[in-house]
């Protein structure tokens, strides 16, 4: 058994951003906190699924470029491998989520740069 805690979880940009909270060998765990105005960068993972469980606040999960949906609490989504997701927290309150990738993919994560507004980026490898 391995266990971990949120409560002083070590957030990639300081208040903010993903915290892995335990790593492989058949999974990641970690959870996500974004300010109001935060973004997560468009991306990929080729190998993995990445789950959602939205404990606080609301985002908008951008899925391929072409649509969106707003998250809340309780809410629950799984993006497969090649799937591309961007998030935005434009709610005016935090929001904080925890993820699981499965398998456990260290470097899996590919940046894809997007903005909503913006043309569908074309990648190899994906259906885009």
């Amino acid at each position: 058994m391995e266990s971990a805690s949120m409560i002083g979880a070590s957030y990639r940009n300081g208040d903010w951003g993903p915290a892995y909270l335990i790593q492989g060998p058949s999974s990641d765990i970690g959870v996500l906190r974004m300010r109001d105005g935060d973004q997560m960068d468009n991306h990929i993972h080729e190998h993995c699924d990445e789950s959602f469980i939205v404990l606080e606040g609301e985002c908008t999960l951008w899925i391929d470029c072409a649509g969106s949906t707003t998250l809340r609490p309780g809410d629950v989504v799984r993006c497969e491998p090649g799937e591309m997701h961007y998030l935005v927290n434009e709610s005016g309150a935090d929001f904080r989520m925890v993820f699981i990738k499965s398998p456990a993919s260290p470097g899996d994560t590919i940046k894809i740069p997007w903005v909503p507004g913006e043309p569908v980026p074309a990648f190899p490898g994906t259906d885009h």
